[in-house]
């Protein structure tokens, strides 16, 4: 646990007050949670729905579980009783649905919109376009058991750090511009989550409000 401590404080100490750290836990035994736990961590970030579900069940109650990874309409439901926060929405098929099943459950549900930011095609995301149609669209205006709390993106994987600075820019810059144009007024648009372990101080510096961090707390796997 003194190793865990040790590094769990020197990402605290990097990071600004308006700056809110995600433990990444997958793949994690869930001891290694329970430590984290009692280090004082309460935000969760899991990739996989089945494993997020494991977790839930034994873990303590106040735990903030975070869906960060890609996600499947089908899986929804699994964890629409407790997630804290989706980052993950891609389409206006999936936000539909967790409207759908937060509605079965009484709740409100924070999502953030993916925007594809990065070079490689293999992450997903919205594109500009495809991101103002949904905030436009009669579909969602109509939905009242989500809610648009900001902004998802992953930069390049890349040694270029100048890349992965301007990917993360272009991503603040977009928020300001949604936040501006559908949001005015609004505190519920506050969340600019980019950053993970090679890159969370450029996204800090670019202004991120929410940075994703597993191996740099826990070590490699």
């Amino acid at each position: 646990m003194e190793i865990l401590n040790e590094h769990i404080n020197n990402i605290l100490q990097q990071l600004p007050s308006n700056v809110t750290l995600v433990a990444v836990t997958k793949t994690r035994p869930v001891a290694i949670l329970q430590q984290a736990y009692e280090l004082g961590l309460r935000d969760f970030g899991e990739n996989r729905v089945q494993e997020m579900i494991d977790k839930q069940s034994i873990l303590p109650a106040d735990i903030n579980w975070h869906l960060i990874g890609h996600l499947q309409t089908n899986k929804v439901k699994y964890i629409a009783p407790f997630v804290y926060l989706v980052h993950s929405i891609d389409s206006l098929r999936l936000l539909e649905e967790v409207n759908r099943q937060a509605e079965k459950h009484n709740r409100i549900i924070d999502c953030l919109l993916q925007i594809y930011i990065a070079t490689e095609e293999s992450k997903f995301g919205l594109d500009e376009p495809e991101l103002k149609v949904i905030l436009e669209s009669a579909i969602y205006k109509s939905m009242n058991n989500i809610r648009i709390c900001g902004l998802m993106g992953m930069a390049s994987f890349s040694d270029d750090t100048a890349l992965v600075r301007r990917e993360f820019a272009h991503l603040k810059s977009l928020f300001e511009e949604i936040k501006s144009a559908y949001f005015a007024g609004s505190t519920d648009f506050s969340i600019l989550s980019m950053g993970m372990s090679g890159d969370y101080q450029i996204a800090i510096e670019e202004g991120s409000s929410l940075v994703r961090i597993g191996t740099a707390l826990f070590g490699e796997r």
